[in-house]
């Protein structure tokens, strides 16, 4: 169901409040890991994904630690003072009420009357200071707080997510995400709703282009430092905001990569694959978490006390908000698992949702409002869960300093967005995230002093779908203007080039009567850089696809510049792995671009050009066809095993198991060669640690960048282990000649897992160690557990 106050990308948001009381907090022990088994490892929390934030566990920060603990009495008091209305009143979310997403006259009446605790969607200082001034004039003046989808960028856009995945570089992750606080919160938006960080292997899910792609250790990792960069140690700072974990969970497995389908798996697979980037966003002290719409094993995820109580809240300690996504209660009736509105709101009420997001006017249509106070009367809810969820509220606008400063400074606007050092920072991100798939025979870098390019295809002039899904509400078409196309970039960069330009068609490609014109300019250019992909509109939220080769004649746009004979290369923009086909098996040089942003024009000249060496690798595998769909490079082993000399093996009559390009795949304008693996000891207990290297040498004539990334597979086990799993990563760079040793730390949390009763557990035996820069070679080696 979508939103009435949201575009059409529709409800993804989250809300949440961020803290554990100042009791719970001193009590609760360190991310404790839930059931464990006898031979398991000492060490609680052990997910192999835990280990890529290097601080797993860390949780809430000692300044935080100390805010809730002097905030404890005032939070107790207010709610003493409040009555069941204000209570529910602060569970609510409500949005602009007013045309053209003004506050309304029936939102600043209900927020004067405490009904209202959260706003979504409302932006402008000048908006959201006059429902500020509202929400002061209520009887206990408590202080509103405005959430929005800032999801990769708010004015300055970085590339989106998955881009940012491809560049396996955390620490550069979180600046960006620091650098969208910082403008976001400039306008008095102090709550994201974002990270997502829904594991997927399947791209005809819309919402791959959100999240990190397939893998739980690189998603761990990328999670965490998302979480660092918007909240930083104290997100009550002016230019921090609170960060929502979404959507919780396993949302991303939805069923035929249909959005908003069910997910039903093991408990196995939940533990090990799917809940990994959620608890490490919880251990980096994330102040909120969103329920998913979907149902998980049978039970909607926000009426579901296994996801939300038993695992979120008592075994891995969280202790701040969780809200809804949109209206997600009220279609609890939908499922057909509530019979009636009170019951909807009964089950996420002592399931743990404790705001409910999406009404316009809460008064009118909330299942919290409308039926919320008559089940506290009547016993069904109550009132210490009400209480508590109330806290969960409270201590949120604490800790974002709402009390303390509920208004924005409407002169920091104007510097704090689109500086020259946050579009310098898109423009390195957007460096950083390209992945080259194709480089034949040297097809790239192109040369400076090239006397005519000719720039063809429906992205290569097109700011809008540059920057991707999920552009946050408020953005201009002033803010656009700042846009970079690849044709602008292009032309920077090459001054001296005649530069012709010829669309050829537009996104959908349904009609081949501009590829004549485009033709014309690749025969008259020494080269042709085509720019081809989706459109934005066919990712993220309720854009699911069941072709997502190529939209239209895209294709075929690509052939005829072939066909001319003369040379070109291709660059991608989309948001989500395609099945390419002819594209992937003829274009001399092809560049996933992804949806850069900004600065993605410059971006893209900079690595055309050889300014940057393209050092991004993938983190979702591209599929050869849908057929293979789901596909991943960690799956668990068969019994019979891919032979091309017997039918009865698991394998397709019509195409390769092994995908197009394999997840941690991408090409370098240098080479590099990988040696000398050392494993420290022969054998580890099972609750020891030991090291990992290897030896890395650029190998080439030029500069670059490649991400080493360690593998490891065990036999053996009592239940079946992934053929292949990724348990650490560096991106390096090297100048040429240049040799670096690179050293992981393997313990529990990378050897051991989850098994079917949801107990961690390592497992004695032999551990294969693979090290290479993609997730299919490398150089090998072997230790054992006992």
């Amino acid at each position: 169901m979508r939103s009435p106050l949201r575009r059409p990308r529709a409800a993804q948001l989250a809300i949440g409040a961020g803290a554990l009381t100042a009791l719970a907090l001193l009590t609760v022990p360190a991310a404790t890991a839930g059931p464990t088994s006898t031979n398991a490892a000492a060490r609680a929390g052990g997910q192999a994904a835990l280990a890529a934030t290097q601080q797993a566990g860390a949780g809430l920060s000692a300044a935080t630690r100390q805010r809730l603990a002097s905030i404890s009495d005032k939070v107790n008091s207010l709610i003493g003072k409040m009555t069941l209305a204000e209570k529910f009143g602060q569970l609510e979310m409500s949005g602009p009420t007013g045309p053209n997403g003004t506050p309304g006259q029936t939102l600043l009446d209900e927020v004067r009357a405490g009904t209202v605790g959260s706003v979504l969607d409302l932006v402008g200082v000048s908006n959201i200071n006059q429902v500020q001034q509202a929400a002061l004039q209520s009887r206990l003046h408590i202080p509103v707080i405005f959430g929005l989808d800032v999801i990769h960028g708010y004015k300055t856009i970085f590339p989106v997510p998955l881009g940012e995945a491809s560049s396996w570089d955390p620490a550069a992750i979180s600046r960006d995400e620091s650098i969208s606080a910082s403008e976001a919160t400039a306008d008095g938006i102090k709550w994201t709703f974002n990270p997502m960080v829904d594991i997927s292997r399947d791209p005809r899910w819309g919402r791959v282009v959100e999240g990190a792609g397939e893998d739980p250790f690189l998603g761990a990792a990328i999670a965490a430092a998302k979480v660092r960069g918007y909240q930083g140690s104290d997100y009550s700072a002016p230019d921090k905001m609170a960060a929502t974990i979404k959507h919780f969970g396993a949302y991303g497995a939805v069923q035929a990569g249909r959005e908003y389908a069910s997910t039903d798996m093991s408990e196995q697979q939940l533990r090990n694959i799917y809940l990994p980037p959620y608890r490490a966003a919880v251990d980096a002290g994330a102040a909120t978490v969103m329920s998913a719409f979907t149902s998980l094993n049978g039970v909607p995820a926000s009426a579901n006390p296994y996801l939300l109580t038993t695992i979120l809240r008592d075994e891995w300690g969280f202790g701040g908000t969780v809200l809804s996504d949109y209206q997600a209660i009220q279609e609890l009736e939908v499922f057909g698992y509530a019979t009636s509105g009170a019951q909807a709101a009964q089950l996420a009420l002592t399931a743990g949702v404790d705001i409910e997001m999406g009404v316009q006017v809460p008064s009118q249509f909330s299942t919290y409002t409308l039926y919320g106070p008559d089940l506290v009367k009547s016993g069904k809810v109550s009132m210490a869960t009400i209480n508590n969820e109330v806290r969960h509220v409270l201590n949120l606008k604490f800790l974002a300093g709402m009390f303390d400063h509920p208004f924005t400074d409407p002169n920091r606007v104007k510097t704090a967005e689109l500086t020259p050092a946050n579009l310098a920072a898109a423009r390195t991100m957007a460096g950083k995230s390209m992945v080259l798939l194709n480089n034949n025979n040297g097809a790239l870098p192109l040369s400076t002093s090239l006397p005519s390019i000719a720039v063809v295809g429906p992205l290569a002039d097109n700011p809008s779908d540059q920057l991707g899904p999920d552009v946050p509400i408020g953005y201009s078409s002033s803010d656009l203007n700042s846009v970079v196309p690849v044709l602008d970039g292009i032309k920077t960069a090459a001054p001296n080039a005649t530069v012709s330009y010829a669309q050829g068609c537009d996104t959908s490609c349904t009609s081949t009567s501009g590829f004549g014109a485009a033709v014309s300019a690749a025969k008259a250019s020494a080269v042709t850089v085509i720019v081809a992909g989706e459109p934005s509109a066919d990712s993220s939220e309720a854009s699911s696809r069941s072709d997502i080769s190529l939209p239209g004649q895209q294709t075929a746009l690509i052939q005829a510049i072939a066909a001319t004979g003369k040379p070109y290369v291709v660059v991608l923009m989309n948001g989500r792995p395609l099945t390419l086909g002819w594209v992937a098996d003829n274009a001399p040089a092809l560049l996933e671009a992804w949806y850069p942003g900004t600065e993605g024009g410059n971006a893209v000249a900079d690595v055309l050009f050889g300014k940057v060496n393209p050092g991004g690798k993938l983190p979702m595998s591209f599929p050869r066809n849908v057929g293979q769909i789901p596909i991943s490079y960690n799956e668990l082993p068969t019994g019979r095993p891919a032979d091309p000399n017997n039918k009865y093996t698991s394998k397709y009559l019509d195409v390769a198991n092994t995908p197009q390009y394999a997840f941690g795949y991408g090409l370098s304008y240098t080479t590099f060669a990988l040696s000398n693996l050392h494993v420290s000891a022969a054998s580890v207990s099972t609750k020891g640690t030991l090291s990992v290297s290897a030896d890395i040498t650029n190998t080439g004539t030029v500069a670059g960048d490649d991400v080493v990334q360690p593998y490891t597979h065990q036999d053996g086990t009592s239940i079946l282990q992934p053929v292949r799993r990724l348990n650490g990563f560096e991106r390096v760079t090297l100048a040429p000649g240049q040799t670096k040793t690179i050293t992981f730390t393997l313990g529990p949390s990378n050897i051991g897992f989850y098994n079917n009763l949801g107990q961690f557990e390592v497992d004695p035996g032999t551990v294969d160690v693979f090290v290479g820069d993609s997730s299919t070679g490398g150089t090998q080696g072997q230790f054992t557990v006992g």
